[in-house]
């Protein structure tokens, strides 16, 4: 079955927003729908050259999930703010660094997503000599808060959600994989 469906989930998904966007459960609408749920899994099959990320967490990345929702909110009210009462001398746009302990690539690419969508950060590049992430901050008040919260509020979510845990890890927690 994974062969000619992938991602059976998708596939599903992916037909049931055809039909809602069509507005239409007839035959007409749902083989085209349905076509559509087979088709772009298997085309997007080879988009994935390290194999397919497994969620190991899923409680985890839902509390992820509501942190970054809220962090977007609140950064969306200071921007704002700053855009539309500070005086632009006195806003401090700067670059920060922040040692990254994470490798695996899903996890980083996650925690790019997270720190772009949120409105005043730019994640600008990982620099490879110490595994750094350079970041931008629109208005910078305190550096270690940042590098703080990316450590533990995101990096460490992230590690426990896509990262294989440890033989030391699993006898801690008591939870295999």
């Amino acid at each position: 079955m994974t062969r000619w469906l992938p991602f059976p989930i998708v596939s599903l998904g992916l037909c049931a927003l055809w039909l809602l966007l069509n507005q239409s459960a007839a035959p007409a609408d749902l083989l085209p729908g349905a076509a559509l749920g087979i088709a772009a899994p298997l085309l997007a099959r080879k988009l994935q050259p390290l194999g397919y990320p497994r969620l190991r967490r899923p409680l985890v990345a839902l509390r992820l999930l509501a942190f970054a929702a809220v962090e977007v909110v609140r950064s969306c009210f200071n921007v704002c703010r700053v855009i539309l009462f500070a005086d632009y001398a006195t806003v401090n746009s700067q670059f920060i660094r922040v040692p990254l302990a994470m490798r695996d690539p899903y996890g980083l690419a996650a925690l790019s997503c997270l720190i772009n969508m949120t409105p005043g950060t730019v994640w600008v590049e990982i620099l490879e000599e110490r595994h750094e992430l350079a970041l931008h901050v629109f208005d910078l008040h305190d550096a270690d808060w940042w590098r703080h919260t990316i450590r533990t509020k995101y990096e460490q979510p992230l590690m426990e959600i896509f990262e294989t845990p440890t033989v030391k890890q699993e006898a801690r927690d008591g939870d295999p994989a």
